[in-house]
């Protein structure tokens, strides 16, 4: 017996593929775009556009009372288990409760390279040097005009609505912790504490490596408060990512600063997106010590 398809029956599975297409659209943005806690837009001069901020209150906030800040650059990423450290933390009294702060990139368009990629590297990341007279015209990243944001924009929003103490964390994974090295090699009076878990310090032949050890021979008198770094990686990962995580090591330990206190781990059999949980309580942890110490 044949069967007859009518129009209404296209006019259904198109209105149906439709819907279902919105639903996956609107999880995705629900996933990348709102999050538990707190979340401020703030239209940017500096970035020529609007951005949202998450924002994590300790329990029991005092807005009388002055807090540390921390400002992770990965949005949703990790941001459970940063709220499981910080509740953690705060309950066995030996850290202070902090105001967490977390930027996500932008849901429609990609901006993750673009903000966090130093002005140095690649947008599009390659692991080989620039041909001595390449002339493609190959973007690179814009990670200062990013800071540029933190620094001018969002930290005075923040400084106008919260009480904060001088203890602050700049914290990154993968490409955000190469912006973490960054920040620290160009503008390190901003944060006394860095957190870079993963950084993808590899970038255009370990350039971001070289930017830092360069910092640390000629320029860590700009060092003028004592700082504390803590980098990581897993032991999964891939090559590049250990060598130049082993780069770095290299380079903090020939290059000794009073004033820069740093820790490294690198947590065995863990893959890429494995090692930022594993890293946070440790990071917090040393943190703490420090600005006790």
């Amino acid at each position: 017996m044949a069967v007859k398809i009518t129009k209404h029956y296209f006019i259904n599975l198109s209105l149906a593929i439709v819907i279902f297409a919105l639903g996956i659209l609107a999880i995705r943005y629900y996933n990348h775009y709102v999050s538990a806690y707190t979340d401020i837009t703030i239209n940017s001069k500096v970035l020529n556009e609007s951005r949202k901020v998450f924002i994590r209150l300790p329990a029991n906030y005092n807005p009388k009372k002055a807090y540390p800040l921390i400002i992770k650059t990965d949005g949703n990423f990790n941001l459970e288990t940063w709220d499981q450290a910080l509740t953690k933390q705060a309950k066995s009294e030996k850290g202070d409760k902090a105001i967490l702060v977390s930027i996500p990139n932008l849901f429609f368009t990609d901006t993750r390279n673009r903000d966090l990629v130093p002005p140095y590297a690649r947008q599009e990341v390659n692991t080989e040097p620039r041909l001595e007279l390449e002339t493609l015209p190959e973007p690179n990243g814009e990670a200062d005009k990013f800071l540029q944001f933190i620094e001018t924009e969002l930290l005075p929003y923040l400084s106008a609505n919260y009480k904060l103490t001088d203890n602050r964390i700049l914290s990154g994974f993968s490409a955000g912790g190469s912006f973490v090295l960054y920040t620290l090699h160009t503008k390190p009076e901003l944060f006394n504490g860095y957190f870079a878990f993963s950084p993808a310090a590899w970038y255009d032949d370990m350039t971001v490596v070289k930017r830092v050890e360069t910092f640390l021979q000629n320029e860590s008198s700009r060092l003028k408060s004592r700082t504390y770094l803590y980098i990581s990686v897993g032991g999964a990962e891939n090559p590049l990512m250990l060598e130049a995580f082993n780069n770095l090591e290299s380079a903090l330990t020939a290059n000794p600063n009073t004033n820069l206190v740093w820790q490294s781990a690198i947590n065995a059999g863990a893959e890429h997106s494995d090692n930022p949980p594993l890293s946070v309580g440790t990071a917090l942890a040393g943190y703490n010590k420090f600005i006790k110490g």
